[in-house]
């Protein structure tokens, strides 16, 4: 598929010129356009078809609060390869369903997944995301048995204050299913987000009440980091 948006086109000459580190980490343009899953694999391709990342790198995949983590490779400095393949709009079904593009070509030794917070908001269950989550591990472990998955919790937001009890069930869920598998874990950021009153803490969000803002970032960064060390 051939880029035709000139933002990407520009990300990725950009790139070109920073050296095989840069593009080793999976450099693509920051934050990542939001312009649907056909467009933004494209960019995805391409970075790839420009220098190939090497297996056992560490993948980061979901929707806008993965996409938006401009500072993700900086944060994560001291890890040879990390790779940004979070997408706007995503949800956890549209994970389990591009995972033959999403994450198998890469052979990660570790998929950080964010995803489930769209999915509830259009109306979706906690037992729909933790089947979809059920479905995300199947089809990496059928695979690759030796990647290691940690799914970082659906957070609270202000913008979807309504869909905590959800959320809470959503996060218990997938929390009680990991801990029966191998290579497999859950990671609590929906916790350190809430304020001592219970509500999400709004100073961690963008003017959206939706997104992260950089502190919001500061402490994803803080909670993964045992994760991936």
């Amino acid at each position: 598929m051939r880029l035709f948006h000139p933002l990407l086109a520009a990300g990725l000459l950009i790139a070109g010129s920073t050296g095989a580190q840069t593009l080793l980490a999976g450099h693509i343009p920051h934050p990542i356009p939001d312009l649907g899953w056909d467009q933004t694999a494209a960019v995805f391709d391409a970075a790839d078809r420009e220098y190939a990342p090497p297996p056992g790198g560490v993948l980061f995949v979901g929707s806008s609060s993965i996409r938006l983590w401009d500072s993700l490779q900086n944060d994560f400095a001291a890890l040879p390869v990390v790779l940004n393949r979070g997408f706007g709009g995503s949800k956890l079904s549209d994970c389990v369903h591009h995972l033959d593009r999403l994450v198998l070509p890469y052979r990660p030794r570790l998929v950080l997944l964010y995803a489930g917070d769209n999915d509830l908001a259009a109306g979706r269950t906690a037992d729909d995301i933790l089947a979809r989550f059920k479905a995300f591990t199947e089809g990496v472990h059928a695979k690759l048995p030796e990647t290691r998955i940690a799914f970082i919790s659906i957070k609270p937001s202000p913008a979807r204050a309504a869909l905590i009890p959800e959320v809470r069930r959503a996060n218990a869920l997938v929390r009680d299913y990991a801990a029966t598998l191998p290579n497999t874990q859950f990671i609590d950021v929906f916790t350190p987000m809430l304020g001592a009153d219970g509500l999400p803490r709004s100073e961690l969000f963008r003017e959206d009440a939706l997104h992260l803002n950089a502190k919001g970032y500061e402490l994803w960064r803080k909670v993964i980091a045992p994760y991936v060390s």
